[in-house]
C-alpha cells in the first residue's frame, strides 16, 4: 500500500491502537509526540516520530508534508484544575494548525476525532448526529469548537473532512475506567442517585474499525458519525456487569444525588482560590446525573460499521487486563 498517514496523539490509548492497526495494514505511519520516549514502542513497530506539539504551526507543517491522510486524535482530555486556555490551545488552536498545514501540503483527507460530549447530557435519549450541541464544561466546549473549525474548513477551504464522535472508550490498556472498576472490586462504590441514567461505551477495537471506515469510505467525506457499541444500558446495569466480571457482589449502597452535587460545588469554591484540585467536583458527579445514550445507525448504514465486541465480553477483557497488570 505504502501511502503515508499522520496520526496525532499516537502515544495515547486510541492513537497508539490506530497506529498499530495502520502499520499492520501496510501504511507508512507518522505521529507527533512531545516526548519521544513516550512513543518508543511505536517507533519499534516502524512508526515515524516527529517531535513537537500541534500548538506549533511549524511542527504541523513538517508533520503533514507528503501525507495522504491525517487522523487527528490528539486532545487534552477532561481534567479538573486545567485552565480553560489550555483546552483551547490544544483542542482548538492545535486543530486549526493541523487543518491549515494539511491544506498547505495538499493532504487529501482529514479525519477529525471529536466526542459525543459535544451533546452534553442527553435530554431525549438516544442522541444522533443532528442532536444540538450542548457542551457542559471547558473540555466539551473546546471539542465543539474544534469540530466546528474542521467542518468550516470542509465548507470553505475544500479539504475533505470527516468528523467522528466516539462514545466513552474502554478496553485493555485504558486507565480512565480503572477507578470505577477498582471501587467496585474493593466494595467502596456508592451509587449516587437512582442509577437509572443511560451510559454508552465503545470498545477500542471497534472504535479503530470505525475510524478506518471514516478514513477509507468516500461517502464519509463531509459527514459526521457517532461511533459506539451496539448497546447502551443504565448505570445500575453497567455496575452490575462490572461486578460480575470481577466476581464480586453488585454494590448496594446509595446516596442521594443533589446533596453530593451541592457538596461538589462547595469543594470547587473552597479549593479554587488556593489552586488545589478539589477532591470532589461537579463533573465527576455528572457521571451519575446525565444520560449518555447514542444512535449509531448512520455509521452502520453509510459506512457498514458493525461493532464486534459485545459489552459483556469487552468488560470482562478489560477486567482481566486490570487484574493481570496488578492494577486492582
Amino acid at each position: 500500500m505504502n501511502s503515508r498517514v499522520l496520526v496525532t496523539g499516537g502515544s495515547g490509548f486510541t492513537g497508539s491502537h490506530l497506529c498499530e492497526r495502520l502499520i499492520s495494514e501496510g501504511y507508512q505511519v507518522r505521529t507527533i509526540v512531545r516526548k519521544p520516549e513516550a512513543a518508543a514502542r511505536l517507533a519499534h513497530t516502524g512508526v515515524e516520530i516527529v517531535r513537537g506539539d500541534i500548538q506549533d504551526f511549524d511542527t504541523t507543517l513538517k508533520a503533514t508534508s507528503n501525507v495522504e491522510k491525517v487522523y487527528h486524535i490528539a486532545a487534552i482530555y477532561r481534567q479538573e484544575g486545567v485552565p480553560r486556555r489550555m483546552f483551547w490551545d490544544i483542542n482548538v488552536t492545535g486543530t486549526e494548525n493541523l487543518l491549515r498545514a494539511s491544506l498547505a501540503n495538499g493532504v487529501a483527507r482529514f479525519i477529525h476525532c471529536s466526542t459525543v460530549g459535544v451533546h452534553g447530557g442527553i435530554m431525549q435519549p438516544p442522541a444522533n448526529e443532528d442532536t444540538p450541541y450542548r457542551p457542559g464544561d471547558h473540555y466539551q466546549e473546546s471539542k465543539t469548537e474544534g469540530e466546528k473549525i474542521a467542518l468550516r474548513f470542509m465548507r470553505e477551504k475544500q479539504i475533505a473532512v470527516t468528523v467522528f464522535r466516539p462514545a466513552p472508550i474502554y478496553g485493555p490498556g485504558d486507565l480512565r475506567f480503572l477507578k470505577l472498576f477498582k471501587a467496585i472490586y474493593h466494595r467502596r462504590f456508592w451509587m449516587i442517585g437512582s442509577g437509572n441514567v443511560f451510559y454508552h461505551l465503545t470498545y477500542i477495537d471497534d472504535l479503530i474499525d470505525g475510524i478506518l471506515l471514516c478514513g477509507n469510505k468516500d461517502v464519509a467525506i463531509g459527514r459526521i458519525y457517532i461511533i459506539g457499541g451496539n448497546q447502551y444500558l443504565t448505570l445500575n446495569a453497567l455496575v452490575a456487569l462490572i461486578a460480575d466480571s470481577l466476581a464480586v457482589r453488585p454494590p448496594e449502597r446509595r446516596i442521594p444525588l443533589w446533596p453530593v452535587y451541592a457538596l461538589a460545588y462547595a469543594c470547587e469554591q473552597i479549593c479554587r482560590p488556593f489552586r488545589i484540585n478539589p477532591p470532589l467536583y461537579r463533573r465527576r458527579v455528572d457521571f451519575f446525573k446525565k444520560n449518555r445514550a447514542f444512535d449509531i445507525s448512520r455509521a452502520q448504514k453509510e459506512l457498514g460499521f458493525a461493532p464486534k465486541t459485545d459489552l459483556k465480553t469487552g468488560v470482562r477483557l478489560t477486567a482481566e487486563w486490570y487484574q493481570k497488570e496488578g492494577l486492582l
